[in-house]
């Protein structure tokens, strides 16, 4: 596999717990009046991180060892939002989704991270993607995590727009 990309994701869960630091607290909640132009899903920033650790654990691990256990299976796609409202995101607990993340990114890397190239050309159909490989899954979660960075900097850019007197 790409060591950029697995670099990348192994870097992951610093740079998310840094962004998501940089969010002043008292916007940690806060949706703007629109979410026009947002690059990832349109959550507050708490809300991000849960989808992240949610989507690392019910996604991502499923779909990998899918893909490496069955012959060509289609992968379920996650409808973020009612989950988000099911498991009532905005009341989780900040430290407590980042320490369970950093579990599952390394939980992640151990999958990834010794795959032969037999494994990662193993194939399936991702809904909402088409079919793909391991590899292709692999990049998908890298580009995943930079959605999320990019959404919580496209937060950080809202707040500071909200204060900005016409």
């Amino acid at each position: 596999m790409n060591p950029t990309t697995l670099a990348a994701l192994a870097a992951f869960p610093s740079q998310l717990e840094a962004h998501y630091a940089a969010i002043p607290e008292a916007f940690r909640h806060w949706a703007p009046p629109s979410r026009e132009g947002v690059p990832s899903e349109a959550f507050t920033a708490i809300e991000q991180l849960c989808h992240v650790r949610d989507i690392e654990i019910e996604g991502y691990h499923v779909r990998f060892r899918r893909t490496l256990a069955e012959a060509h299976p289609t992968l379920a796609s996650i409808d973020s939002e009612p989950l988000a409202i099911e498991r009532n995101y905005g009341a989780a607990d900040a430290a407590t989704v980042l320490a369970e993340f950093r579990l599952a990114r390394v939980q992640t890397m151990e999958i990834v991270s010794q795959l032969s190239d037999a494994q990662l050309a193993r194939t399936a159909v991702f809904e909402g993607y088409g079919p793909l490989t391991m590899r292709s899954l692999i990049h998908y979660l890298c580009s995943h995590d930079q959605q999320h960075l990019a959404g919580l900097q496209w937060l950080a850019g809202k707040i500071d727009a909200s204060t900005v007197a016409l």
